[in-house]
Parts: structure tokens; sequence; C-alpha cells
């Protein structure tokens, strides 16, 4: 977001905090009629890309907590990895046209049936 976005954000609301990833989130000061509570949203660090949101922060987001989690993190949590799909660096299995084409036989394999054979 621009610096200006930025600014407006900080004005238009109150700010409730930061995650790990420098993501600020923020709270309408006031109810909104048509929409019946504060809205919340949140300011990227970086490019506007929604898997960033960690799901403590997920959950405030989309009104299902009014306060986000606890952070603690565990570990078997793995750290966020950015959604390759649709770049070069996606995810091809061996068989996939992507990635040649070609994969192992298996047993399922078969000989199609061709008419008159």
């Amino acid at each position: 977001m621009s610096a200006m976005q930025r600014w407006l954000a900080g004005l238009s609301g109150r700010r409730v905090g930061t995650d790990a990833a420098g993501n600020i989130y923020f709270e309408s000061s006031r109810t909104f009629l048509n929409y019946g509570r504060k809205r919340r949203w949140v300011v990227y660090a970086g490019a506007a890309e929604a898997s960033v949101v960690p799901p403590e922060w997920h959950a405030w987001l989309h009104h299902t907590t009014d306060a986000p989690l606890d952070t603690k993190r565990l570990p078997w949590m793995k750290p966020h990895q950015q959604n390759m799909t649709g770049t070069p660096q996606a995810y091809h299995p061996s068989g996939s046209d992507y990635a040649g084409g070609k994969r192992a036989p298996t047993a399922g394999d078969y000989e199609a049936w061709t008419p008159g054979s």
C-alpha cells in the first residue's frame, strides 16, 4: 500500500496490532450502520496477499473472535510459505505435462483397447 493509504488507515481507525510478517491490523473507531459492527482490515507489509495473514489474525479479521488468538508458535507449526500457484516455481508432479509428461509405470497401467484388435 502507498504511504497515503497507511496514513489514512491510521486516521480512520485504531491500530490493534501487528503480526510476525509485519502486517498491521486496524479496527474502525465507529460502528457502521449498514455493517452492524466495527470494520476490521489489514495493511500488508509487502505485496497484498491474503495467505500471509496468520490464522489468529484471520479469525479476528472475520469477526470470529473479539480479540486476536494466542500467537504462541508450537514446534510443529511451519513458517509461512508464499503461494506459488501460477508461477514458474509452482509444484508440478513427475507425470505433469509441465514437468515433461513422463512418469514411472505403475501396476494400474494398461493398454487401451482399439477397435478391430
